[in-house]
């Protein structure tokens, strides 16, 4: 069975930046259970899907538009130490939890400078191609479940 709209596919990847260094994957763990044609899952992945069948291995090389978007410079920003209360010490690469006039927003800490800190809201591959190794290891038609609720 082919991979097409509806339909689920369970992969392994494993994903690496632009300079081929490995930054994460899923063999060791669970791998990705996808209804494919409903989103979830970067565009430049999700597009080299239909027609694969399990067994097929195969890479794709991602553009930033088609995987975390661009890098957005206004997610960027430097604020009081004490924004984070006398109870948090921050370290470069945490990440915390935001509160923005919009809503949360999940940042890591970049930089620590005195009595400031520099944080970024962009997902850290934002603005930057990456490279999938991608094994499809099951298609299946949906149960009836999944089709309401996703898998």
């Amino acid at each position: 069975m082919e991979i097409a709209d509806r339909r689920i596919a369970t992969i392994h990847f494993t994903l690496f930046d632009h300079q081929g260094e490995q930054i994460g994957s899923t063999h060791g763990h669970d791998p990705l259970v996808h209804m494919y044609g409903t989103g979830g899952i970067v565009p430049g992945l999700e597009k080299t899907l239909p027609g694969k069948k399990a067994g097929d291995r195969y890479e794709v090389e991602v553009v930033p538009e088609e995987g975390f978007g661009p890098h957005h410079p206004e997610l960027v920003q430097t604020v009081p130490r004490t924004l984070l209360g006398s109870a948090t010490t921050p370290v470069v690469g945490a990440r915390l939890l935001a509160q923005t006039a919009k809503g949360p927003l999940d940042v890591r800490v970049i930089a620590i400078d005195g009595d400031t800190i520099t944080v970024d809201g962009n997902h850290p591959l934002a603005g930057k191609p990456f490279r999938l190794e991608v094994e499809v290891l099951d298609v299946r038609v949906p149960t009836a479940e999944e089709l309401q609720f996703g898998p």
